[in-house]
């Protein structure tokens, strides 16, 4: 699962059209649109929403312009709508500048914005919402507040890019009009980051939290112990932070979160309607666990801490008593800070564990976690156990195949199955040969990969009503920081979310590339480090440059193949200079040709 050793609304026709998409009672007409188009297709935000609504009707001629004078009016008495506008504006505000108040709504406003919990049809569910924007007020209503959080989402992608930005603009700050009614295709949309092999700060978990948000993810799954490092304080057992957390991947100092630190990160999802799970994985990738307390190891001996990226060689003792102690604290500390439903036991290339040994454990492991008020999240092997897990464990599959019996077998009981197909979900793995992050195992994942392929008949056995959700997972053995994550997961976390959020009935390549394409502005002013694929039409953009173009020496500092370099830096390499066009380190300005980072500037 892990390492590269693991396993082996206008319509616009232009030329002919690509595509129709049916969206609820609306008919919008997607053209197979070519790059030089792609501008016009981001100036019409009813045809930029990622993930695209189920129906969409525009409202021909109705604009909406928030202003100085605009206020927020929410249900009056409720506060989750009041906590969702004060999200609303902490976003407006600091772009635009206005004030935009916040008072109790009476009645149907007639100007603003408004966020009711009232009529919205009882179709859209928990999470849908009607969003409905005339000249004088916004409104958007919903059955309960994760809805109206999900359509504050689409009101963001129908203002402006620079309503992202971080200081005032000018605006103008417009919303075209429109009736959109929408809802979830499945209830689970997840996205996983993996601070084991990695710490990662919580400043940087949080940023990661708020680019889901924006996208409809509704589940944060974090993993949180593996062989290189365990992150989250235990207070039964101290020594797995003070020593086992003491390093990560490729050596360094390492870190974990206090239990304050991990609730703060939850209380911030929540804000976000984002569900935390925790992982602990058990009872393989336990080095850091072994290496901590050498009781509960078979022999006595803890091994000495990993660093390195070796996958299936650690098992907790499966025939000591101390073992379940210790995995029993674990679960009863972290549930009890945890108020999500789910913990994810991990399950996953336990190499080192029997086959006996490893039904065994979890079968005196799997109740424990409904002991601590919590249902079981696993990697898909766990499945296998005889007797099998209840009907509420939910098996995440990651595999690169399409078929796999136990899971099969456990829809069949009647089982949800939650899907990362590995070679489809995994935002880990490279785009391509020339990516400088990621590892490649389960093999290249462009985005247009990333994007086709159906979870309601993906997996053999698994139909659409036993598919509880999707989910992008993100392994950390090569990602150190914030840039990196996000190069990574953008722009397939986009997709991943749009598999998960949007009707079957929309899903078309064509159109969703320039929908795509026009997230890459908004990203520019949210500083996303992002990976401009060769299979998405961007805007073109002109990179500022430092360097002169007429002869002479350069001007910009020399590239350095050790440096670290991010879209727009320039350097001179070799009489010539060079503008990155992502994140890059190591890749030799002009080595890789029309795919690689680096844009030639010409001579200096």
């Amino acid at each position: 699962m892990k390492t590269l050793s693991a396993r082996p609304l206008r319509s616009r026709l232009a030329g002919g059209l690509a595509a129709l998409v049916v969206l609820g009672g609306a008919t919008l007409g997607w053209a197979s649109a070519q790059r030089d188009a792609v501008a016009e297709e981001a100036a019409s935000p009813l045809q930029s929403i990622v993930p695209v609504p189920a129906s969409v009707t525009p409202a021909a001629g109705v604009t909406f312009t928030l202003g100085a004078g605009t206020r927020i009016q929410t249900q009056a008495g409720s506060a989750e709508a009041t906590q969702v506008a004060d999200y609303l504006a902490s976003i407006l505000r600091r772009s635009t500048g206005y004030p935009l108040p916040i008072t109790p709504a009476a009645g149907n406003p007639a100007d603003g914005i408004a966020l009711l919990l009232s009529g919205a049809p009882a179709s859209v569910g928990e999470q849908g919402y009607q969003l409905d924007v005339t000249a004088g007020v916004v409104t958007v209503r919903a059955n309960k507040a994760a809805g109206l959080f999900a359509g504050v989402q689409t009101l963001r992608q129908l203002l402006p890019a620079a309503i992202e930005s971080g200081s005032v603009k000018p605006g103008p700050w417009t919303v075209p009009g429109a009736k959109i009614v929408d809802q979830p295709r499945f209830g689970y949309r997840g996205a996983h980051l993996d601070s084991a092999r990695h710490f990662f700060t919580v400043d940087t978990v949080k940023r990661y939290i708020d680019q889901l948000a924006l996208y409809k993810i509704n589940n944060f799954h974090w993993h949180l112990t593996d062989d290189q490092g365990w992150r989250i304080q235990i207070d039964s057992w101290p020594n797995l932070t003070k020593h086992g957390a003491s390093t990560q991947v490729g050596g360094g100092p390492g870190g974990f979160y206090t239990k304050a630190q991990y609730a703060d990160v939850i209380n911030y999802a929540k804000a976000r309607h984002i569900t935390v799970i925790p992982e602990v994985d058990i009872p393989g990738h336990t080095n850091a666990a072994l290496s901590s307390y050498a009781e509960l190891n078979c022999n006595g001996v803890a091994p000495p801490l990993r660093t390195d990226t070796e996958v299936g060689y650690s098992s907790l003792c499966i025939a000591k008593d101390i073992t379940y102690k210790f995995v029993e604290d674990v679960i009863r500390e972290l549930a009890a800070i945890t108020p999500g439903e789910y913990f994810h036991l991990g399950g996953d290339e336990a190499h080192a564990t029997s086959d006996a040994d490893y039904n065994t454990f979890m079968q005196k492991v799997m109740p424990l976690v409904g002991k601590y008020g919590k249902k079981i999240l696993g990697w898909h092997e766990f499945v296998k156990v005889n007797p099998a897990p209840p009907v509420s464990a939910i098996p995440q599959f990651w595999g690169t195949t399409t078929t796999d019996n136990n899971v099969a077998a456990h829809a069949a009981r009647g089982g949800k199955v939650l899907l990362s197909p590995a070679n489809k979900a995994y935002l880990d793995m490279k785009y391509n040969a020339s990516t400088p992050l990621g590892l490649s195992w389960a093999g290249f994942i462009e985005v247009q990969t990333a994007y086709d392929w159906n979870p309601g008949g993906y997996l053999s056995g698994v139909n659409e009503n036993a598919v509880f959700g999707v989910e992008a997972p993100l392994w950390s053995e090569t990602l150190t920081k914030t840039a990196d994550i996000e190069f990574m997961a953008f722009p397939r976390l986009p997709a991943i979310a749009e598999l998960g959020w949007s009707p079957r009935s929309t899903h078309n390549w064509d159109a969703f590339k320039q929908r795509l394409a026009a997230q890459g502005p908004r990203w520019n002013v949210m500083g996303i480090n992002y990976y401009k694929s060769p299979q998405v039409p961007w805007p073109s953009t002109n990179p500022t440059s430092t360097t002169t173009t007429s002869g002479g020496s350069c001007s910009a500092p020399a590239w350095k193949s050790g440096d670290t370099y991010v879209k727009d830096n320039t350097v001179s390499h070799k009489g010539k200079s060079w503008t990155a066009r992502w994140w890059t380190r190591g890749e030799e300005p002009g080595t890789t040709g029309q795919w690689g980072v680096w844009k030639d500037n010409g001579t200096c």
